[in-house]
């Protein structure tokens, strides 16, 4: 049976309009992530206040654009390339839940390698205000900041933290987009327990999905996302294995999990509003095009 082929851009607007939502969220997650070892373990609140009390509401925002460039790159290939391998996969049938973990993982590390010079200016953006003043990028905005990247530091500083960013990127694509789509299916298949209740293709299959598919990401994560924002947020050269060691030296193996609580809360509500709004936008696709329109 054909299936609908949907535009390869359709998952970057779908995750933009999410970024846009939670931002706030990862600007707090990458704050906490960057903090210096001898700094105080501020909660995620004391941080969203912290932010609040430099120039007010709008600093919640700082480095949005950055934001919305990564989704445009990393999150578009990401979701474009998964969906079109997923059609591919399943012409004859429902395709096995290991192909499409497979599948995901593939796009995301293709996603990893389109977003990576975004992701940089990402968290140098974000974590700038948590910096000493004579360590500060200060950017306006990402395509100066883009543009002054290369100036200053080379073509080369564009696959800064590549390999952890590849790393995160592949996990995360597998556990968040691959986790979605198996959960969908055994929500689909399966009664749930206690309530007895059938669940059927719509928004609060979308949601609980998500929220499922979100808690298994940021568990899996974690630890390529807090080297990956060390190694992005750092002056000079440094590797990987510097970053582990130091961190490990410093602050013990709890470090590889520090900023889990507002990743989980930015990831939560971001995968949920990604998914929701990716759906929303192809439910409209199928409305304006037949069911059997290959793009």
């Amino acid at each position: 049976m054909p299936q609908t082929s949907y535009p390869f851009w359709l998952g970057g607007v779908g995750a933009t309009m999410a970024a846009c939502c939670t931002h706030p969220l990862d600007l707090t997650k990458v704050r906490m992530q960057t903090m210096q070892p001898s700094a105080a373990h501020p909660s995620t609140l004391s941080i969203l206040r912290m932010t609040v009390a430099e120039t007010g509401f709008k600093s919640l925002y700082t480095g949005l654009s950055a934001s919305l460039m990564r989704q445009m790159s990393y999150s578009l290939v990401r979701l474009g390339a998964y969906e079109k391998m997923k059609v591919h996969l399943s012409r004859d049938g429902p395709a096995p839940a290991s192909h499409l973990f497979l599948a995901a993982m593939i796009a995301g590390g293709l996603g990893g390698i389109a977003g990576n010079p975004a992701d940089i200016l990402l968290v140098r953006m974000t974590s700038d205000s948590v910096r000493p003043a004579e360590e500060r990028y200060n950017y306006r905005n990402a395509v100066a900041g883009l543009v002054r990247l290369v100036r200053e530091e080379g073509v080369h500083a564009l696959g800064r933290g590549m390999g952890t960013n590849l790393t995160r990127a592949i996990l995360m694509n597998g556990s968040q987009v691959g986790s979605y789509d198996l959960f969908k299916q055994l929500l689909l298949r399966n009664r749930l327990p206690i309530v007895d209740y059938q669940m059927k293709d719509g928004l609060f299959l979308h949601s609980v999905a998500s929220v499922l598919a979100g808690t298994v990401a940021t568990t899996i994560t974690a630890p390529a996302d807090v080297l990956r924002s060390r190694l992005m947020a750092a002056h000079g050269k440094t590797s990987p294995v510097q970053v582990l060691t130091t961190a490990l030296r410093n602050e013990g193996p709890r470090f590889l999990f520090k900023g889990w609580t507002p990743a989980f809360i930015r990831l939560g509500p971001n995968t949920v509003l990604m998914f929701v709004f990716f759906e929303q936008l192809k439910k409209g696709w199928r409305t304006m095009f037949p069911a059997d329109y290959v793009l």
